[in-house]
């Protein structure tokens, strides 16, 4: 015996303490005792690989992968009028956030419009054209980003303590500048269309006063889709509204992720819609540095500079382990070209500090982001960071390196097996030079200056230890630990 159709449009949604709701939609067609249709989080959709339905009792599947594993999910239960009961095994329910698929093992999803959830209309994007350059970044911007290390967990004290560490651990003085806050700050927007924060933010431009009495600027996020990444409010449809509103509380710096914007829009799309926030920046009556965030897709470096561009991002997002930030960070070379004052390219943000990695390991890290003249934004606690993370992160003679006034991003310069040696020219007509070792024994390498464009040099330091070097006039020799560097600066 069949049950009345379940075809329709069901969802569950779970109240979050921060007053904004994650919401799963069960997107049903009933063929007999066949069941098809999707699974849709955020603007996600699973497709239903096998499903059936017998009297009022539902069966369904959905599968994804992730981390290179194939996961299926199992969700089960009955129906009774509109409300379908179900149970989940195989790989959890309804979750939220960057590749998040945890959530309850039972659930009860409520029968409702067929439209309700689904992407808005598609806006036209704006015919291209340049967008004026806003001033910023004439070296690359430094700062703390709150996503690698809490997810959606900050909160407006947790910015707070942040601004204090900056000031107290020295960071500020090495030149850290913004704190910003990532995806999961939003709420809705008020009847006017304004974006709202949610509970864990109670008053925007309270904490941004705040982090401005520190001496310091403070960022935060957006995504020209209409979620972000984590299935908040994005700026899609009120990129003018958004930019004003963000210039009211006293906003520094945006990150703009692309994320959900895929739902409305095609990669060729990009050019335009990014554009179309960097002009409703320009207009905001303040000075935001604009981060692009879209993982190097449809050749960012190249239009970039032209839609006011500060930084764009070159690849996906980083991870807390060396085969993460190795495969990143040295695949690199080739954009150094389009790196320059004001327009930076953007591998991701650090992970120093946050234990994925040994600290011979995140030297390397700290070096090849500087060689790159990558955005130096900390990704840790800094406020309870140890001496060996606090030697790391504040290195002047490596930052020096990255804030180098010319703007030049390093480049690969030679490579034999495991090793690797990167040149960055520097503004006073000096290389920094960084020997890599990306085996898993010491290495022994060597950089000859003349081979690298220097002849003989006047000077020459090792920005780790901290030393100058004597006889070291026209070449270097270094055993490099396995997964580390040895970085020197060298003046003509």
């Amino acid at each position: 015996m069949l049950a009345a159709d379940v075809t329709g449009n069901w969802v569950f949604s779970i109240p979050g303490p921060d007053g904004t709701s994650r919401d799963t939609y069960f997107r049903l067609k009933q063929d007999g005792d066949k069941l098809s249709g999707v699974v849709q989080q955020g603007f996600n959709n699973r497709p239903i690989d096998s499903g059936t339905v017998d009297g009022d009792h539902v069966k369904f599947a959905t599968s994804f992968t992730g981390r290179g594993q194939t996961v299926t999910i199992t969700y089960e239960g009955n129906v009774t009028g509109d409300e379908l009961h179900l149970k989940t095994s195989g790989g959890g329910g309804g979750g939220r956030g960057r590749g998040g698929r945890g959530g309850p093992s039972e659930m009860t999803a409520k029968k409702t419009g067929d439209a309700v959830g689904l992407p808005p209309a598609r806006i036209e994007p704006p015919a291209l054209h340049p967008v004026k350059y806003n001033g910023l970044a004439k070296t690359p911007p430094m700062g703390w980003n709150s996503w690698n290390r809490f997810k959606g967990q900050i909160d407006d004290a947790g910015v707070r303590g942040i601004a204090d560490a900056m000031v107290s651990t020295g960071m500020k003085d090495a030149g850290y500048q913004y704190v910003n806050i990532d995806d999961t700050w939003q709420a809705q927007r008020d009847a006017n269309g304004n974006i709202t924060a949610n509970k864990r933010f109670p008053d925007m431009k309270a904490l941004a006063d705040y982090v401005h009495s520190k001496g310091l600027k403070i960022g935060l996020y957006s995504s020209p889709g209409p979620r972000t990444c984590a299935n908040y409010e994005g700026s899609y449809g009120h990129e003018t509204q958004d930019a004003k509103t963000y210039a009211a509380w006293g906003f520094d710096y945006l990150k703009y992720d692309w994320c959900a914007a895929s739902a409305v829009y095609k990669d060729e799309d990009m050019h335009a819609v990014y554009q179309k926030m960097g002009d409703a920046l320009n207009a905001s009556g303040r000075a935001i540095l604009f981060s692009l965030c879209q993982y190097g897709r449809a050749d960012v470096q190249q239009w970039g500079p032209s839609v006011d561009g500060n930084a764009w991002r070159t690849t996906g997002d980083i991870s807390d382990n060396w085969n993460s930030m190795s495969t990143i960070g040295f695949s690199q070379s080739d954009l150094a070209k389009w790196a320059a004052p004001g327009h930076f390219n953007d591998p991701d943000m650090l992970e120093v500090g946050n234990g994925g990695m040994t600290a011979i390991e995140y030297r390397t890290h700290m070096s090849l982001w500087s060689i790159l003249a990558a955005p130096l934004l900390a990704g840790n606690d800094i406020r309870s960071m140890n001496d060996e993370t606090k030697e790391i992160l504040m290195n002047r003679d490596v930052i020096a390196i990255n804030q180098d006034k010319a703007g030049h991003q390093g480049h690969r310069a030679a490579q034999s097996g495991d090793t690797e040696t990167w040149v960055k020219p520097l503004a006073d007509g000096g290389i920094a030079v960084a020997l890599f070792n990306k085996g898993e024994t010491s290495a022994d390498m060597k950089a000859v200056w003349a081979g690298l464009g220097v002849g003989k040099a006047k000077k020459v330091r090792d920005l780790w230890a901290h030393n100058d070097l004597t006889g070291a006039e026209t070449e270097y020799l270094a055993t490099v630990p396995a997964h580390g560097v040895a970085m020197i600066r060298v003046w003509k």
